[in-house]
């Protein structure tokens, strides 16, 4: 791949690519121009004469995709505090989606976060509006575009101060008040996570009460359902009537059947998926492995799984060990171990290969890390989710094709979150871009390493400025923050 800078403007010139345009149409040879932080022109042969004071790139046959869409992400805190995002955008991701599983920074100002909120990070909570959380973020130029999604979790932690029942109708009034001026501000929509102790008393009609403020605004519900093992079936069916009251778009998070007995109801929960997005819009995501991560947890100790232990307070020594080791190691039993382990995170093998697949190829799937970056030894999908896609599922098992799975990063998530003129390549499109060879593309970041980065990404550009390129960031951060449809 060979460059030329002609004069000094904003123009760039990338020749000679293979476009996959992010709406999962066949593959392109053509030229592309970039003016600005836009895409300029898209021609099967543009002329570099015709282009003076004009940055040339010669791709080679080089494939060039939309900038990744990490549409599961906790990176609320760190896209402040590490600004770089080398996890992220040496994947090719270019805009991550914060504010998941019902934890946001925002509206909660606090020194001392409840669990889980504290997974996001425990000083960076001194943010009351998006407003004020919108302007950390143009102040801290990451090198990743940040949409924001306002916590349910979070939304009670200021209104409520006993997270053990229902919310009151004025906490209800209150939480809303909240949601609506996050929403005014930009927001692009509400999480929940229903699975976690503070969030798990809250009943339909809070729920619902959240979500028709959503549909007021045009916003999307995004939830961690109460429940991803045995009763999964009725989990999904509360999250579809919470969106359904709100008219608004339901997307289910990091889809999966969890825990041995549940192995193979992917057949039975994708096609209830498929019935209900004939009724409202629905949608969901995946990472691409057989094992989720969150905090160490009692009820989720089978005695079964494996757990990776990934942080302990109490014990940091024990991280990258296995539970059923250290229990072994101190003559107790796991669940024992892991209450001694506590306050904690760990990685549970809980899923099936074959469910993994089957989610992954499902046409309504999006791709989201679900990384935890704060973790001393995060998962692998940290790093690593959206090369495994392309690496492993696409280009070595033939799950989908190319096309389809850089849909499943771009054109698809931009469309279902709201993202105005972006995840797609198409003239007058934001240039987030990025130039990877799909032969060379491979994850490297395991569970005993994971903080690893992928091969075969050549450069990144985010709103026509090249942040990644040669292995490394270049300092440039261009990111911004991204209201819901432009707005």
């Amino acid at each position: 791949m060979n460059g030329q800078i002609i004069g000094t403007s904003q123009k760039k010139l990338l020749k000679n690519v293979v476009m996959m345009d992010g709406t999962g149409a066949l593959p392109k040879a053509c030229d592309v121009l970039v003016e600005g932080d836009r895409i300029a022109k898209i021609e099967s042969l543009l002329e570099i004469a015709s282009y003076p004071n004009c940055e040339v790139l010669d791709c080679q046959g080089l494939t060039l995709t939309p900038g990744f869409i990490d549409v599961h992400t906790h990176d609320d805190a760190q896209v402040l505090i590490n600004p770089s995002m080398l996890a992220k955008v040496s994947q090719g991701v270019t805009t991550v989606i914060t504010g998941n599983c019902g934890l946001s920074l925002v509206p909660l100002i606090t020194n001392h976060p409840h669990s889980p909120l504290d997974l996001l990070h425990t000083t960076e909570f001194k943010y009351g509006r998006l407003s004020e959380y919108a302007k950390a973020i143009e102040s801290a130029k990451p090198s990743v575009n940040v949409g924001v999604l306002i916590g349910h979790t979070t939304l009670r932690a200021v209104c409520m101060a006993d997270f053990e029942k229902a919310a009151s109708q004025d906490e209800v009034a209150a939480m809303t008040q909240h949601l609506e001026l996050a929403l005014q501000e930009g927001a692009l929509g509400l999480s929940s996570g229903l699975f976690y102790q503070p969030a798990a008393a809250a009943n339909e009609e809070e729920m619902k009460a959240l979500s028709r403020v959503v549909g007021q605004h045009g916003g999307v519900y995004v939830t961690h359902m109460r429940s991803e093992m045995d009763s999964i079936i009725e989990a999904m069916h509360e999250a579809a009537d919470t969106a359904q009251a709100g008219r608004v778009p339901w997307i289910l998070s990091h889809h999966k059947c969890a825990g041995p007995k549940n192995w193979g109801r992917t057949i039975e929960t994708l096609a209830l998926l498929d019935r209900i997005s004939q009724q409202q819009e629905v949608g969901l995501d995946a990472y691409p492995y057989n094992a989720g991560s969150t905090l160490l947890r009692v009820d989720l100790v089978d005695g079964v799984i494996p757990i990776l232990i990934t942080r302990s307070e109490s014990h940091p020594e024990m991280a990258g060990r296995y539970l059923k080791d250290i229990a072994k190691q101190w003559h107790l039993s796991e669940q024992a171990a892991c209450l001694k382990l506590m306050p904690g995170g760990a990685c549970y093998f809980q899923m099936h290969e074959d469910d993994v697949r089957r989610v992954l190829q499902h046409p309504l799937t999006m791709i989201g890390s679900d990384g935890l970056p704060h973790d001393e030894r995060p998962h692998p999908r940290l790093w690593g989710a959206f090369a495994k896609v392309l690496a492993h599922y696409c280009r070595d098992e033939k799950l989908f094709s190319l096309p389809q799975a850089i849909h499943k990063m771009t054109g698809l998530s931009a469309k279902r979150f709201g993202i105005k003129d972006r995840g797609v390549i198409q003239v007058g499109a934001y240039a987030d871009l990025v130039l990877l060879d799909p032969h060379k593309i491979q994850d490297k970041a395991t569970y005993e390493h994971p903080h690893q980065m992928c091969e075969g990404i050549h450069k990144v550009l985010l709103n026509g400025e090249w942040v990644f390129e040669n292995g490394k960031v270049t300092g440039l951060g261009s990111g911004k923050f991204l209201k819901r449809n432009g707005a």
